[in-house]
C-alpha cells in the first residue's frame, strides 16, 4: 500500500496512470523518493522515467543480496533529473536461483559498466545488454565474490 502523500507526488501519479502494474511500492526514504516495481516492467519504467519524467541523467545500479531470502537479490537504480532537481531510487527484485532481469543499456547507455559489474560481483545477468562480460574479477574466476554465500577463506 502506497501512502497517500507519496501518491499525490507527481512522478508517482504520473506513474501510476501510465504503468499501473509496475508499481509495487512507492516511499519517501532517506530524503529521496524510492519507488519499487515488478522485475519485468524494468524498462517500460525507465523508459517512462527518462522521456516523460525527464530523468535524463543515470547515476548508478546496484545490487543487494538479501540471502536466504527470496526473491535474493535486490537491483537499485539510481537516477536525477537535472531540470528538476529530483534524485530518484528504483528497485526491483530478482530470484537467487535464476537471477535475471532485463538490461537499461537501451534506455540509459550510462548503464554499460553499472551492469557489468553487478554481473561480476553478484551473478545477477542482465539480458540483451551488449556486452555482458566481467569487468572486475579476471575472466578465469569462479563464482561471484559479493554474494553471501561465496566462500569466504585465505
Amino acid at each position: 500500500m502506497i501512502p497517500e502523500d507519496v501518491q499525490s507526488n507527481p512522478v508517482v501519479a504520473a506513474l501510476l496512470e501510465r504503468l499501473p502494474d509496475a508499481v509495487l511500492d512507492a516511499r519517501i526514504a532517506l530524503g529521496e523518493l524510492a519507488i519499487s516495481v515488478a522485475p519485468s516492467h524494468i524498462v517500460a519504467v525507465c523508459r517512462h522515467f527518462k522521456d516523460d519524467q525527464k530523468f535524463n541523467r543515470f547515476s548508478s545500479i546496484t545490487a543487494v543480496d538479501w540471502f536466504p531470502r527470496e526473491p535474493r537479490f535486490e537491483i537499485v537504480y539510481h537516477v536525477h533529473s537535472i531540470e528538476r532537481n529530483i534524485w530518484l531510487r528504483v528497485k526491483t527484485m530478482v530470484s537467487g536461483e535464476t537471477p535475471e532481469i532485463e538490461s537499461v543499456y537501451s534506455v540509459w547507455r550510462g548503464a554499460d559498466w553499472y551492469e557489468r559489474e553487478v554481473f561480476d560481483l553478484f551473478g545477477v545477468v542482465f539480458r540483451n545488454h551488449p556486452n555482458l562480460k566481467r569487468l572486475m574479477m579476471p575472466d578465469n574466476w569462479v563464482g561471484h565474490p559479493l554474494r553471501k554465500d561465496y566462500p569466504v577463506h585465505g
